[in-house]
C-alpha cells in the first residue's frame, strides 16, 4: 500500500504511530533532496555568466593555410583570423592612398597598440578582426582574389566587400575612401598563448 502523498510504501495492518513516523522521515528526506539539488544546478551558472559577458576564446590555429580563413564566435561576434599570404601582404602598402585611415586612428573602434601598424596585427601574417561592418552592422564578404569582380574596381587587389551599402575592406580590414562604413574593422582584444593557439578577448597575461 502507497500513502498518495509521501510516495512511502506500507504493510497492511501497520501501527498508526509508525506509519506517520514513516511520513516524516520520507518528507525530510525529498527535501534534504532538493536542497542538495540547488547548488548542484547553480554550479552551472558561471561558466553560462561567463559567455555572456565575454569570457575569451581559445582558438587553435595551426591548421589554417595560408590564404585561409577561420571565423570563430566572441561576444556573440564574428571574428576572422585571416591568414594571409605573401602576396596578400605586399598589398598592404598599393592600397595606403586609397584609404581613409591606413594608420587606424578614427576613434570609433579603437584599435589596440599592437594592431596600429601597417598589417593591423601582432603577427605579420594573421589578421584578427570582428567580421562586422563599421557602417550599420552587416558582415562583410569575402572578396580575396584580386582582378575585377562585381561591385569591385577592376583593380582590385584582395579584401573584403560589405553587401549592404558596399563598403569595402582591404586584407587588413581597413576601409577604403568615399564608403558609407566611418571606420575601419574592429580588432579584438588578442594575444598568442603559444605559436599555434589564439587567445581572443585578453591582451594581458596575468
Amino acid at each position: 500500500m502507497t500513502d498518495a502523498t509521501s510516495g512511502a510504501s506500507f504493510e497492511p495492518g501497520m501501527d498508526p504511530d509508525r506509519r506517520n513516523w514513516i511520513i516524516i522521515a520520507c518528507g525530510a528526506g525529498a527535501v534534504g533532496g532538493a536542497a542538495v539539488a540547488v547548488p548542484f544546478v547553480s554550479s552551472f551558472a558561471p561558466s553560462e555568466r561567463a559567455r555572456a559577458a565575454g569570457a575569451p576564446v581559445q582558438v587553435d590555429i595551426s591548421a589554417i593555410q595560408p590564404g585561409e580563413k577561420l571565423t570563430v564566435e566572441w561576444r556573440g561576434k564574428p571574428v576572422w583570423i585571416l591568414r594571409r599570404t605573401p602576396e596578400q601582404l605586399a598589398t598592404l602598402p598599393k592600397v595606403e592612398p586609397f584609404l581613409a585611415d591606413p594608420a587606424s586612428d578614427r576613434k570609433q573602434y579603437p584599435t589596440p597598440d599592437y594592431a596600429k601598424n601597417p598589417h593591423r596585427s601582432i603577427k605579420e601574417e594573421f589578421f584578427v578582426g570582428v567580421g562586422i561592418c563599421s557602417h550599420l552592422g552587416c558582415s562583410p564578404s569575402d572578396k580575396l582574389a584580386p582582378g575585377p569582380q562585381p561591385s569591385l574596381p577592376d583593380d582590385w587587389l584582395g579584401g573584403f566587400l560589405c553587401p549592404c551599402h558596399g563598403s569595402t575592406f582591404d586584407v587588413a580590414g581597413r576601409v577604403f575612401k568615399n564608403k558609407p562604413a566611418p571606420d575601419n574593422l574592429e580588432v579584438p582584444p588578442h594575444m598568442y598563448l603559444s605559436d599555434t593557439v589564439l587567445l581572443i578577448g585578453e591582451d594581458k597575461k596575468a
